[in-house]
């Protein structure tokens, strides 16, 4: 546990990315067809597989009530941020009945660390109560059902399906959106529409490790300021590649988390996470940016 991860380098990674010209051709390339692009979608796909075999959601939770929970707390904050203020929480509310009857000043002290915090509060009180009231004190394992709870939106929802149940689903956060983009797999803004387009180039079965391994590469090497593009090993295939630093010593000096030999998110991370675990609320201080937040 603790030992930086050497980035995974490819042969490949002297090749002309994608959709870039190379000095000694500098003609116009080709649009990229529907096909191709699929292709190349995929192909990421089973190198981000390749590069975060240890991908997993970093929220720490243990059941689907912590989970739903902690994904609401995530809005407009850090991973890191929720993780560290959710032990109390959970110690103190472990249910939805217990969350439903909190009085809402506690509530909002309790939570006060992740940010909006009477907002959150209200969406907090709402859910639980709807949950004690309408689904018998627990999580529902419906999309139909769980976007009827105060709060709680598709992203939401696909986390909980996804990671609680098993329900494949695509996360569409700020960092999923941004790559998506970033590849030219979609030119969509709006989330949904960038979930249907996403949803339709990849096997249902993998859509719930893809939002994984997405969203770990955004945060590790493709960061939304200053991508590490001289340490990305899926350079060849994105069409953005040079947006970012390209010296590979200086672009290693970017990356984050277990990748930049530095502490997760997550203070209670699975068995396989080859990184260290992140310090409890006061502890050491983190290398997470703004561009963590809002997932």
């Amino acid at each position: 546990m603790g030992e930086r991860v050497p980035v995974k380098t490819s042969a490949r990674a002297a090749a002309t990315p994608q959709g870039k010209v190379s000095a000694k051709n500098p003609k116009s390339v080709k649009p990229e067809s529907r096909l191709a692009m699929v292709r190349r979608a995929r192909r990421i796909n089973r190198e981000l597989a390749e590069i975060y075999p240890y991908a997993h959601p970093e929220l720490d939770f243990r059941n689907p009530f912590e989970l739903l929970v902690a994904t609401v707390l995530s809005a407009q904050t850090t991973d890191l941020r929720v993780n560290q203020t959710t032990p109390a929480l959970f110690a103190a509310y472990p249910t939805p009945e217990d969350m439903a009857a909190a009085a809402p000043e506690d509530l909002e002290e309790l939570i006060r660390p992740t940010g909006f915090f009477r907002a959150k509060s209200r969406s907090l009180l709402g859910l639980s109560q709807a949950l004690r009231d309408n689904f018998g004190g627990e999580v529902p394992g419906r999309i139909e059902d769980l976007v009827t709870l105060p709060g709680v939106g598709r992203k939401t929802a696909n986390v909980v399906l996804g990671n609680a149940f098993g329900v494949p689903g695509i996360t569409v956060d700020t960092h999923f959106g941004r790559l998506v983009r970033r590849w030219k797999l979609t030119e969509q803004e709006d989330p949904e529409k960038v979930e249907a387009e996403i949803c339709a180039i990849f096997p249902k079965s993998e859509w719930t490790m893809l939002s994984h391994r997405v969203v770990f590469h955004g945060r590790r090497i493709c960061h939304a300021r200053r991508p590490a593009c001289g340490a990305c090993p899926i350079a060849p295939l994105c069409p953005a590649y040079g947006e970012g630093e390209m010296d590979p010593e200086k672009a290693k000096k970017l990356l984050k988390y277990e990748k930049g030999g530095r502490p997760g998110q997550r203070l209670s991370p699975p068995p396989d996470y080859p990184g260290l675990p992140a310090p409890p609320l006061g502890g050491a201080a983190q290398d997470a940016g703004p561009q963590d937040a809002g997932t």
